[in-house]
């Protein structure tokens, strides 16, 4: 799915923060403007599972769409929502999804997890309504995904590590599988 043929030299690791992720690639996307390097391409990703996509941790630029069913299951938002601000200024937000097999409402949660990240509203409507008088698209409604298999062993040095926070945060829906460290 995703296009490695980039120009990148040996050892080049895209690890952006979500503040990064929104002013300088999300942004930019939205408004027309190229991105340099451009590394995240664009696909429409939510007819996807998951394990078709190349890698095991991508961030690719899609259009927001109600419709996250795949052939084998469905995105399903984790009701974990976080703002995203630049010079204290808030700039976008970023949403957690989880990936489950199956029907809607009767599927089984995997370890893929979405982050979905979107401009602020009042920032989106501001750099794109010039634009949307003289386009049929609506460029507000790029979206950055990133795509992750979420480790279960704890040693997982390849880049998929959750922060303890967003641990935290991904661990809320599923309370009764929260187990804390025995200190005794």
């Amino acid at each position: 799915m995703g296009d490695s043929n980039f120009n990148m030299p040996p050892g080049f690791r895209f690890y952006p923060t979500d503040e990064e992720l929104v002013v300088h690639f999300l942004h930019r996307k939205a408004a027309l403007l190229p991105c340099h390097p451009d590394v995240i391409p664009d696909l429409d990703l939510y007819p996807y599972d998951p394990w078709d996509l190349d890698g095991n941790n991508w961030y690719f630029y899609s259009r927001r769409t109600q419709s996250r069913v795949t052939g084998s299951g469905y995105w399903h938002q984790m009701g974990i929502e976080e703002p995203i601000y630049s010079n204290g200024q808030r700039v976008g937000m970023k949403k957690y999804n989880a990936f489950y097999v199956g029907q809607p409402l009767e599927g089984v949660k995997t370890n893929w997890i979405m982050q979905e990240y979107k401009l602020s509203d009042s920032t989106s409507s501001s750099r794109s309504s010039s634009r949307r008088r003289s386009s049929k698209v609506d460029y507000s409604k790029w979206v950055v995904c990133r795509v992750y298999e979420r480790s279960c062993d704890s040693d997982d040095d390849d880049g998929t590590q959750l922060s303890c926070l967003d641990e935290v945060f991904l661990s809320l829906d599923d309370l009764d599988e929260i187990s804390l460290p025995n200190y005794s």
